[in-house]
């Protein structure tokens, strides 16, 4: 069930829900299409993010300059003094510090969660917390790093109402790695998938089960796809024996050539006709030449009443259906349906291997 949210927004922060798709990043700031926040408001999300921004930048510091390698770094560059100036004087301040700003921190969050009971911004009292997660998982000491995503929606909300947060140089090189980054983790889910499924083709249980399947679930387009082959192809090729010149006047005459010859090898026939005094060699000669005639004729309305349009399209729509019922147990078939899957993974592949942004101009490559 959609949730109805109210258009109203808390004058603490920024309201927004990450289930939403995310605008793209444009050369320049998308013109704001809704009115602009209260001066209170752009203030303190201002203010808001800039102290986040300290408080995680003071917490990077102070988690290196605390770490094991930055002991190492200070012994071989001979600083340890300064080191140790400000572990044991700078260090135990900045924490007291950072546990102030946490609590700053958990009283401004149930404050905007008891402005947004009292406004109705949700459907429910107990939806505050889940639509800001982050927020609430960023008050604890151990994921403090998530108040780097809070910083995030403030600025991207401040960008959408057409401020620029950052130079749009730093936009744009942070567009450029975040494409790359998701380009090659896609690519990667890609070819491990297309791995997967050549090993799964390998089984001849799998294999032949999904070529069943495949044929058996597009007979209807097999059959659709042979017959306009046909009409394109077969048909033209067919109709043209019934020109009356070309293919069709020279199988005519070869087959009433057949047809003379037959009778001129009769012997029967020879001896009968010479049995006729004078009239026999004539009439032989006349036999040969309406037997020639015959065949010519019989050919000529063996096209005509055979290669008929309407009869035609009626054969080739059986010979369409016929081949669309093709038995699947057929070693051929097996052999051409793999070569095809085969060649277009490997088009595929080798498609997805390309990496598109080398071809871009961030990295002058």
């Amino acid at each position: 069930m959609t949730v109805p949210t109210s258009t109203t927004s808390s004058p603490l922060a920024t309201e927004s829900v990450l289930s939403q798709p995310p605008y793209p990043i444009s050369d320049e700031p998308p013109k704001p299409n809704h009115p602009k926040p209260s001066r209170f408001k752009l203030t303190y999300d201002i203010v808001m993010i800039i102290a986040i921004s300290i408080d995680l930048l003071l917490i990077s510091i102070d988690a290196i300059l605390m770490s094991n390698f930055s002991s190492n770094a200070a012994e071989w560059l001979t600083i340890s003094e300064a080191l140790n100036w400000y572990q044991t004087t700078l260090h135990d301040p900045l924490r007291t510090a950072g546990g102030f700003f946490t609590i700053f921190l958990v009283v401004e969050l149930l404050l905007r969660w008891a402005i947004a009971i009292k406004r109705k911004v949700y459907y429910r009292w107990f939806f505050f917390p889940f639509v800001h997660w982050y927020e609430v998982l960023g008050c604890f000491p151990q994921l403090r790093a998530l108040r780097l995503l809070r910083a995030v929606v403030i600025g991207r909300r401040l960008y959408q109402l057409g401020y620029q947060v950052l130079p749009q140089t730093w936009i744009n090189r942070i567009k450029f790695y975040i494409d790359l980054l998701l380009e090659e983790l896609s690519d990667r889910v890609i070819l491990t998938a297309i791995q997967n499924f050549r090993q799964e083709l390998t089984s001849s249980d799998t294999h032949k089960s999904f070529i069943e399947s495949t044929i058996a679930k597009n007979r209807n387009e097999i059959e659709a796809a042979v017959l306009s082959v046909l009409r394109t192809e077969l048909a033209p090729k067919l109709q043209e024996l019934t020109a009356s010149s070309g293919g069709g006047s020279i199988l005519a005459s070869e087959m009433g050539s057949a047809i003379e010859e037959g009778l001129a090898n009769t012997p029967e026939l020879r001896r009968y006709l010479r049995m006729i005094p004078i009239a026999g060699s004539l009439i032989e000669s006349q036999l040969h030449h309406i037997g020639h005639n015959i065949g010519e004729n019989v050919v000529n309305a063996l096209n005509k009443r055979l290669l008929d349009p309407k009869r035609l399209d009626v054969l080739m729509m059986e010979i369409a259906s016929g081949i669309a019922q093709i038995d699947t147990n057929n070693t051929a078939l097996d052999t051409l349906i793999s070569s095809i899957i085969d060649d277009s993974l490997t088009a595929f592949e080798a498609q997805v291997k390309v990496q598109q942004w080398k071809h871009q101009d961030m990295l002058n490559l």
